[in-house]
């Protein structure tokens, strides 16, 4: 596994897997929709005589990556926005690059650990700070919601985004106790639901606010509705022949990303054997790269644990038209629905 440096507060995860899928060469221009740490797009510039357009949402993940845009002297380019949003975003940076598609692209889905370490993000259960997970700072904060959301819209949070088995108990449990006194701090939400797991909740390996926690944080920052949205836009960007790399790293973020690329691939299932896939649905955008799901090597997780759970799909673009998103193929329209409902 290729390693960064120790100064580094971030690893990136599954670096060399996602190098082989996007295969960087000298010339081509490639984008990492979600810098981070910068560890993709340095990986990039030292594995080619390359250009990369970097994208991240946290003004500070921008303003840390200013150095490295000195260093690579123009090769470069940082742009603070949502991955989401790549499709209206790129078109001008592309006209500066004198190109009107990409042939790369490289996502991280999903918090950063740097911004699990920070205390004062808000994100983790594990280090008391105030009550936000918002990336770019804008928007509801984690403490606007269980501090105004009722009961019933709580609970749909926590199960359809956590997965929570337990969400409407920790749902009546946040609207009782909010009643006393609002919620402000990381650490009393956190005690708080694992109070409502119970003793042998608490004695578990995984912290029982775990699943409560990361419901807040895709909530807050539609982090579901911004991968879709990075998946066309991605599809819409890449040349023919450009690679996408997507690392996820719960199951309601990969099993999206399968999703569209099973459909885009032209995978889906046909009615009948007998029936052509011509006749089925439109040409295949993508082909795919790498044979379902790669997991991070066992080197890799015993340096950083965080990469255990981290899936990488990769896929080449073709030259067939773009496809319009479908939010119910992707099985994204309850989320849609839930996020439009109550933000």
């Amino acid at each position: 596994m290729t390693q960064q440096a120790a100064t580094s507060p971030h690893f990136s995860v599954m670096l060399a897997e996602v190098l082989d899928v996007l295969a960087p060469k000298d010339g081509a221009l490639y984008i990492d929709g979600t810098f981070g740490a910068g560890g993709y797009s340095r990986a990039l510039l030292d594995a080619a005589d390359c250009r990369v357009i970097a994208v991240d949402r946290d003004p500070t993940a921008i303003a840390r990556g200013r150095e490295m845009q000195a260093e690579f002297n123009g090769r470069l380019t940082l742009v603070e926005g949502c991955f989401g949003d790549m499709g209206t975003l790129m078109p001008p940076v592309l006209e500066q690059h004198e190109r009107s598609d990409v042939d790369g692209i490289a996502l991280d889905i999903g918090v950063s650990s740097m911004q699990i370490d920070q205390a004062e993000r808000g994100f983790s259960f594990q280090s008391d700070g105030p009550l936000d997970m918002r990336m770019s700072g804008a928007g509801l904060s984690a403490a606007d919601v269980v501090n105004r959301f009722d009961a019933d819209d709580l609970a749909s949070i926590f199960w359809t985004y956590g997965e929570e088995k337990r969400s409407r108990a920790v749902a009546r449990a946040i609207v009782a106790r909010r009643e006393e006194e609002p919620f402000t701090r990381t650490g009393d939400l956190a005690q708080l639901v694992a109070q409502v797991m119970g003793a042998r909740a608490r004695a578990e390996k995984v912290h029982p606010a775990t699943r409560t926690f990361q419901a807040l944080r895709i909530f807050v920052n539609d982090e579901l509705g911004e991968l879709a949205r990075g998946l066309s836009a991605a599809e819409a960007l890449l040349a023919p022949g450009g690679r996408l790399a997507v690392v996820s790293f719960h199951s309601l973020e990969d099993r999206m990303v399968k999703r569209f690329l099973v459909e885009r691939t032209g995978k889906t299932a046909r009615p009948s054997r007998h029936m052509p896939i011509a006749a089925v649905g439109p040409a295949a955008s993508f082909a795919e790269v790498t044979r379902g799901a790669g997991k991070a090597s066992k080197s890799e997780v015993d340096v950083n644990a965080r990469s255990r759970s981290a899936k990488l799909r990769g896929a080449e673009r073709t030259d067939a038209p773009v496809q319009v998103l479908d939010l119910k193929a992707l099985g994204l329209q309850r989320f849609h629905d839930l996020q439009r409902g109550l933000s």
